[in-house]
This record gives structure tokens, sequence and C-alpha cells, in this order.
């Protein structure tokens, strides 16, 4: 048997003989099928045509990344901590030297991810490093496509982990999608991981909400006030997106009211 991923949002399904015959979050309104019609891959071509890379971005965090880029071209990211070793959103596969860099800085205590675009091979992570446990908010429950004992799925607007570090449900793109403080970073001034919950835009100086990016679909209003309620308490300077290089990386906060401000007027006037 095969792991098979779909090729457009990278997702990693249960083992089989044979690919599913559809991605059911691709055929979601808020992704898309491949326009030559659904397509797959397994993680034996994966590993033999791509590698992943990883980049240092500040003291105990590391961005993580598949080269050439596969499905939505999203990154991980690896956050180091005495406590124990945080993967925040995941990739399709993960290959022999990744692990072992992991492993020479401690290994991984736990998974959590945003929302279901990044779930990739999540349970093929969590079993390379001793079955640690996948946090998912259990609002996206029924997007699992591949069910493991290893996802626990939690509920509620807050899970703790350790050193202050937080798994934050604010909902927008999907009713779970969750973001990560790290109060640790930037000398203590924070940081929040946010895949595309908080979207950060080409220009690097604002953020942005959408229900479906490729398919242009707002987020309303109401969904980013909640957003915006859940943040309101909490402090960062600096915001890491789902993307190489998509960060904001001194006064997230300020730019994230005003992304707030801007977004409202726009679907208003």
């Amino acid at each position: 048997m095969e792991h098979y991923l779909c090729t457009t949002c990278g997702t990693q399904y249960a083992p089989s003989y044979e690919p599913p015959a559809r991605c059911l979050i691709c055929e979601d309104e808020r992704q898309y099928v491949n326009w030559e019609g659904q397509s797959w891959t397994s993680v034996t071509e994966l590993v033999e045509s791509r590698q992943i890379t990883i980049r240092q971005l500040e003291p105990n965090l590391y961005g993580i990344s598949t080269e050439p880029a596969f499905a939505i071209g999203q990154r991980a990211l690896l956050l180091r901590s005495p406590q124990g070793n945080i993967l925040w959103d995941c990739l399709s596969f993960i290959d022999d030297a990744t692990h072992r860099f992991i492993d020479q800085l401690g290994g991984l205590k736990a998974i959590a991810i945003s929302h279901p675009h990044f779930y990739g091979a999540m349970v093929e992570w969590s079993q390379a490093f001793g079955s640690i446990p996948v946090y998912l908010h259990a609002d996206d429950r029924d997007w699992v496509m591949r069910p493991a004992n290893e996802i626990q799925f939690w509920e509620g607007e807050e899970l703790p982990l350790w050193e202050g570090i937080k798994i934050i449900r604010c909902g927008g793109h999907f009713p779970g999608s969750c973001v990560l403080e790290y109060p640790q970073s930037a000398g203590g001034r924070g940081a929040l991981f946010t895949g595309d919950t908080l979207q950060v835009t080409m220009d690097r100086r604002y953020v942005s909400f959408m229900r479906s990016y490729p398919n242009l679909l707002p987020l309303s209003a109401s969904r980013v006030m909640h957003i915006h309620r859940s943040l309101q308490e909490v402090n960062f300077d600096r915001i890491y997106g789902g993307w190489l290089d998509r960060n904001i990386l001194s006064g997230a906060k300020n730019a994230f009211e005003l992304s707030v401000q801007r977004y409202l007027r726009a679907i208003t006037e």
C-alpha cells in the first residue's frame, strides 16, 4: 500500500492500493480541483523529486519548506523550547535529512496545525517522532482525511501548551482556524504563527482575511470582528505567515489593528 497525496492541496490520505477517487478538501468551495482534473502523487515520488529545506528565522525558530514547491507551497515552523519542540503546520512528507536535523535539536513534543489546508502528512510526521500528539480544533474534525490515534481534538477558545505558548481558536477561514502565540519571540515582544488565518499581504505591511483565497470569497464582517476580539488581549510584535518571507517582523500588532479597520471599511463602503 502507498500513502497518496492530493497534488493540489497536499493532503495525505490513509494508505491504500489505489488513490482515492476524490479529494474532499479540494471539492470544498474554499479550495479547488486541479484544472486538469483530480490528480495524486505518492510519498515515494515526492521524496525522489523534491527536498526539504530549513532556514533559521530567529534563535529558536526555523522555517521548513519543500523545494520545488508542492501543492499550495506552504511552509511549516519548528519552534524550539526547553520543555519540548513544536511543529506548527505541516508539509506533505518528511525525509531522512529533516528527521536527523530535528532530532539533533531535541526532536518534537507536539504538532499543532492552523486549519485543514495545512494538514499535509501530519500523521506521518507524528509517527516519525514517536507518535506525538497532533492538536487540531474539534470544529474541523470532519476535514481529517487520515484518522489516527495521534490526533487530539481540543475544544474551546484556547489550548495552553507550555512556557506561555498557546493555541488560540479565532475562526475565520475555517470554524476551527487557529493561531499559535509564541511570547518569547522577538526578544520577548511576542509573535503569532498564523498560517493564512491572518494572511500577510504582499507588501508585508498588513494582513487580510478571506473565506477562500483562490476563489476570492471574502470573510464576513462578523467573523473578522471575532478574530479581532480573540486576539485583542494578545501581545505580539511579529506575525509569521504560512509561506516563506510572508512575515511582518516588527509592529505586527499595530498592523493587525489597522488591517481589521481597513478590511471592514472596504467591505462596507
